[in-house]
């Protein structure tokens, strides 16, 4: 019996990449009727804390299902001298690019095709030593995808530096001001803006980009891209739209080490929610690696206090090196004296990790203070629930403007990124009553959000936009279709 082609899975470290491009694998999988298995190869994250969590949560799907393995290569030591994430992430997958190509050309099954994420075009090269067909991942938007392919051409077009410009065109979107561009692309003299130019010219590269979207969520920017507005007339490769992927239950196998954490989270966390109205809680939560400073939490606070409405507010301290994950918060030093007392029964204030999608899927919670990464803006409105952004760096300030000026979710909030971020209490509070006072605003943003639910929901079922695309990727993959680009 002929050996199961394999799909190889080139993740980057951190949980936010990792599990997305992970369940899409899975989805394709089954989508595949068990024709195709997944082989993940894992680099090696450059922090001992990051690596220890992808390890356990790869053994425990490994257990769970024989058709998934994985492969470690061996560990390369991090650049030390980068100026953004991106250059850090794409040099460091560079430099471990033949380690990769060795892994893949040793595997004993056949090969259907390299699915790596969006910021490892250098391993472009490994896949075509090897003449297998490469997809990209993304985790993020199709707006992201856009501004990624468009790149190249902008660099080109725009004489200086964005920022210089009144606006910036990415065909499908409303003008994008430069100061909603994510913050790699607002600096040339900078290395990490020379990878995002590199990073949209080689995607033309792929046989495929798959994004974490539906269809019916960004459908201007989508026609775009398949009309080659954002790459000049050139066709670009063909796009699967496969969202939302969330993985929606934790693995029954999940790590020990944090398993009990979350479930007192969750416990604590839903224990109060369950005892407000629905719809009466704004939800505040940045991210896997948000924390604010004293003055900044004090302004959140005040907000709060002022608006008069019920909250669940995460508050995280600064990570301790070499660590970037947030400690839990010092309420006493991060919070005024007596707002903890003043706000009693109105209002929780949890320090430590909390279990988000739980709490998005819950009946009182009616809107969501969020840093505006994309797998935090899928969760919510996977749940109906609409936004508040508070973008805190990558493109979430990229994100933060299609949801607001395209999509029509959120409430805008002035965010002055030249203070690092900072809101003031008055602009936050103006935000939180616009968004739950029961005005025009809010009607407006909740029924959107509520449409962008339903149309999410449908998309994933048997015949929907998304499960479509899946379909027509898996028959790609297993009938031989999928071919590299020369």
């Amino acid at each position: 019996m002929a050996k199961p082609t394999t799909v190889v899975l080139v993740p980057v470290w951190g949980l936010g990449h990792f599990k997305p491009m992970l369940e899409v694998g899975k989805r394709l999988l089954t989508r595949s009727g068990r024709r195709l298995t997944l082989t993940v190869v894992i680099m090696p994250a450059p922090t001992p804390n990051v690596a220890s969590e992808i390890d356990a949560h790869m053994r425990a799907e490994e257990a769970a299902d024989p058709d998934v393995r994985s492969v470690r290569v061996a560990f390369v030591a991090p650049p030390t001298d980068h100026t953004g994430p991106e250059e850090f992430v794409s040099r460091y997958v560079q430099a471990y690019a033949s380690h990769v190509e060795a892994a893949v050309s040793e595997l004993t099954c056949p090969v259907a095709a390299v699915v790596f994420d969006l910021f490892c075009t250098p391993l472009l090269d490994a896949t075509r030593a090897l003449g297998v067909p490469a997809y990209v991942y993304m985790i993020t938007s199709a707006a992201m995808c856009a501004l990624l392919l468009r790149a190249p051409g902008l660099h080109e077009e725009v004489e200086g530096e964005f920022e210089e410009e009144e606006e910036v065109d990415v065909p499908g979107l409303p003008p994008v001001p430069p100061s909603c561009l994510p913050s790699g692309l607002q600096n040339r003299k900078v290395p990490t803006y020379n990878w995002f130019v590199y990073t949209g010219r080689r995607y033309m590269e792929t046989s495929g980009i798959i994004i974490n979207t539906v269809a019916e969520l960004e459908p201007r920017v989508l026609a775009a891209i398949a009309d080659g507005r954002c790459t000049r007339g050139v066709r670009a490769p063909p796009v699967y739209t496969v969202g939302p992927v969330i993985p929606l239950t934790p693995h029954p196998a999940a790590a020990a080490a944090t398993e009990e954490e979350e479930e007192e989270e969750e416990h604590e966390c839903a224990r109060w929610l369950d005892a407000q109205p629905p719809s009466s809680v704004v939800f505040l939560c940045f991210g896997g690696s948000g924390f604010f400073p004293a003055p900044q939490a004090h302004e959140i606070a005040r907000a709060l206090e002022r608006s008069g409405h019920r909250f669940l507010c995460v508050l995280r301290g600064p990570p301790e090196p070499p660590s970037k994950t947030p400690t839990d918060g010092d309420l006493d030093a991060l919070l005024p004296p007596g707002f903890l007392e003043r706000t009693t029964g109105r209002g929780l204030v949890w320090p430590k990790r909390a279990p988000q999608k739980r709490i998005l899927a819950h009946a009182a919670v009616g809107g969501f203070v969020t840093h505006c990464g994309w797998n935090s803006v899928l969760e919510s409105l996977w749940h109906g629930v609409p936004m508040i952004p508070w973008p805190l760096g990558a493109e979430q300030h990229y994100n933060a403007f299609t949801l607001v000026a395209e999509m029509g979710a959120a409430v805008e909030m002035e965010v002055d990124r030249k203070r690092g971020n900072f809101v003031e209490a008055a602009e936050l509070e103006r935000a939180i009553r616009a968004l739950m006072d029961g005005g025009e605003v809010e009607r407006k943003v909740r029924e959107r959000a509520v449409e962008i639910r339903d149309a999410c929901r449908v998309a994933v079922e048997e015949g929907g936009s998304s499960c479509l695309s899946l379909q027509r990727l898996c028959e790609a993959l297993v009938d031989g279709t999928a071919r590299p680009k020369s």
